[in-house]
């Protein structure tokens, strides 16, 4: 096991660096000139090429791209992020003043997901084909199918205008959480029902379970300790992977709800082409999947005493 977790950390170095020059090329390839975007929103009129000149120099936009490579590199190596074209404040401060907001929302939307699909997709495979089930169904497509901004507006318009129980942008209060927490969560519900369903049909058919249930044990048990923790090593894969994209998702919903985190920094900072910013944005992400990445690898192990990593059957 030990062996396993350092080869997938030294992996991750490799991913974070792969990802940090692919990021870092893309943006420089890019059309569009940061420092005109930037200046341009300063001020009411366009920027004179004196000023667009004297920005790029003093943040070093004139340099080559090999260089501005080794320079981001070189900063990241020490672990600095750069500085905010657009703000001037270090990126790392940046994301750790907003991180929690947006932490907070993809947490209470996972908690949200787990609470109501685990449950609701085992009722639904042992209630199989039945109105329940059919209703179950129905309701998982449907959040499937929803989008996150069209499902945010909704609930804007029902619940925040027309009937006025949830203020409709800001934070401060586990008030202001709720809508946006049902707008990021709904989608990620409906995809771990269905799997958390098709994963309990598919144990409901082996033959340790008709053995359980020959023996004489109650179905709750045959259901709850049988069944459902053989069905989890799919269910927690998605859900790593899944929290790991909700903290990237975020940026549509905090910009309907106007939530204070880093998607709604990221957004800014796109429309004002802050590369610094954009560039440590898909670091962080980066970071996020490969680490819940590994927390799910290093879980299959309590969940199936048959997986050993590193050792050849």
């Amino acid at each position: 096991m030990v062996k396993f977790i350092a080869g997938r950390l030294a992996l991750a170095v490799l991913i974070m660096l792969g990802s940090a020059i692919l990021s870092f090329s893309i943006l420089t390839l890019a059309p569009g000139n940061a420092a005109e975007a930037i200046l341009s929103a300063e001020r009411a009129d366009d920027p004179q090429l004196a000023e667009v000149e004297s920005f790029m120099e003093r943040h070093g936009l004139n340099n080559s791209r090999l260089i501005r490579l080794s320079q981001w590199l070189h900063m990241l190596s020490k672990g600095n992020f750069g500085i905010s074209l657009r703000t001037g404040e270090p990126v790392a401060e940046e994301f750790r003043a907003r991180f929690p907001a947006t932490f907070e929302l993809a947490a209470s939307s996972m908690a949200l997901a787990i609470i109501i699909a685990l449950p609701f997709g085992v009722i639904s495979a042992v209630k199989q084909n039945s109105i329940l089930d059919n209703v179950i169904r129905f309701v998982a497509l449907w959040g499937v199918s929803m989008p996150n901004f069209w499902l945010g507006l909704l609930l804007i318009l029902c619940f925040g205008v027309i009937l006025g129980w949830f203020p409709t942008y800001g934070s401060g209060s586990i008030v202001h959480l709720i809508l946006p927490t049902i707008t990021l969560g709904t989608s990620m519900t409906a995809i771990l029902m269905r799997l958390q369903r098709a994963s309990m049909l598919e144990v409901l058919n082996e033959n340790y379970i008709r053995t359980a249930r020959a023996k004489g044990l109650h179905e709750v048990l045959v259901i709850g300790k049988h069944a459902f923790k053989n069905t989890l090593i799919p269910v927690v894969t998605i859900i790593g992977m899944q929290f790991a994209h909700l903290l990237s998702g975020v940026v549509i919903v905090e910009q309907v709800f106007a939530w204070p985190g880093i998607g709604h920094f990221l957004v800014d900072s796109i429309n004002a082409r802050d590369y610094p910013v954009i560039q440590g944005f898909v670091l962080i992400i980066a970071f996020f999947f490969v680490l819940s990445n590994l927390i799910v690898d290093i879980l299959y192990a309590f969940l199936d005493p048959r997986i050993r990593y590193g050792r050849t059957q």
